[in-house]
């Protein structure tokens, strides 16, 4: 791989809060550049700020102003190195599909493609050799060059880096059972009505519950020897409950763990996991890496949404209130931001890691 290669990128599902957050984030990436911008055919043929209604706390990047929107066809974006997908699951099948099959590689947020034998599920910073598995989805689909990677629930993202750190470092984990306190980004635009979520917490948010519980199993099981299919962590129960409250970014959850030994690990150990954990993309280098995969807080009120979801730039999960649980061994809070680990910035790590991989050359 060259060091100084510079890949042109394109972005489907611009317009939405998950496109946008892409752009805000490539836009001072050091080695991608936005190429295209894809959405649907009522935006298509206009600049994308005319096209886009900007929700992002960040100012629209100048670079991107003036770029005409394409239809998400990949015929209008040739040129490109990759896509990254924020399209909505509705339509995000048989585009991102179209995409791969045309020889582009896609890094896809939606749900559509997760749960597939042949695609990996990767949360950069937990399960990056899941990437082995693309030479054989080339071969699948007879793709040539593309492929799909996608990146997990937002929801998901957070607890499975805890886990990891736990499975691997500590002991290996029998039952999870979270609550989760969702933020309204996570519902897109324009997401939950003012009525419903102000003043209030809505208990159900639609799929989201059985999306956790099955992806865990698959972000931290294994590829086989011959790198053509996934074997899901045996014997692990997780039981979610989702719950939308009204903060703005930054997904928190309460976790309870089991663990498959008779005499549980200290609560030393725990935090020493925690805090000592590190991925494959920081010793590759990659920049979207954090520096730190887990900050453990230490303050008995932490971690909390505002003060903490911005933790490694958005790409680092916080742990606090680790303490002992009278059903099961531990229980502990964690936060992470929906959409910059648990969405777009997942996404930008893969793809980088992709590179280093080789599977971009």
């Amino acid at each position: 791989m060259a060091n100084d290669r510079i890949l042109q990128v394109g972005v489907l599902g611009a317009t939405g809060t998950v496109g946008q957050r892409f752009i805000v984030l490539l836009s001072e990436h050091p080695f991608m550049r936005i190429h295209s911008l894809g959405a649907s055919e009522r935006s298509a043929g206009k600049a994308y700020a005319e096209a886009t209604r900007w929700k992002m706390q960040e100012r629209m990047p100048d670079q991107v102003r003036d770029i005409l929107v394409k239809s998400c066809d990949p015929m209008h974006f040739d040129g490109c190195d990759l896509v990254f997908s924020g399209l909505d699951a509705s339509v995000a099948g048989d585009i991102e599909k179209a995409f791969l099959t045309a020889g582009i590689p896609v890094f896809s947020n939606a749900k559509n493609y997760r749960m597939a034998p042949e695609v990996p599920l990767v949360v950069p910073v937990v399960n990056s050799e899941h990437m082995s598995l693309i030479d054989h989805q080339r071969r699948v689909y007879g793709s040539g060059k593309g492929f799909v990677v996608t990146n997990s629930n937002c929801s998901t993202s957070g607890l499975v880096v805890a886990l990891k750190a736990l499975h691997t470092k500590v002991a290996p984990i029998r039952r999870v059972v979270v609550t989760t306190l969702q933020a309204i980004s996570g519902a897109g635009y324009p997401g939950v009505a003012s009525l419903d979520i102000l003043d209030n917490i809505v208990p159900y948010i639609g799929g989201e519950e059985p999306k956790m519980e099955a992806e865990v199993n698959k972000i931290l099981g294994n590829v086989n020897p011959s790198a053509t299919a996934f074997t899901p962590l045996p014997d692990v129960k997780v039981s979610a409950t989702c719950n939308r409250v009204p903060v703005v970014d930054g997904h928190t959850e309460c976790v309870s763990v089991e663990f498959a030994t008779e005499t549980p690990p200290s609560l030393e150990a725990i935090e020493d996991a925690f805090k000592s954990y590190r991925c494959e993309a920081q010793d590759l280098g990659c920049p979207s890496a954090p520096e730190q995969v887990i900050y453990v807080a230490k303050e008995a009120d932490r971690p909390q949404p505002r003060l903490d979801r911005d933790a490694g730039k958005g790409m680092s999960v916080t742990i606090g209130r680790i303490r002992e649980c009278p059903v099961f061994h531990v229980k502990f809070t964690l936060l992470v931001h929906n959409t910059v680990l648990g969405a777009a910035g997942a996404s930008i790590l893969n793809a980088e890691l992709a590179l280093k991989k080789n599977y971009l050359s």
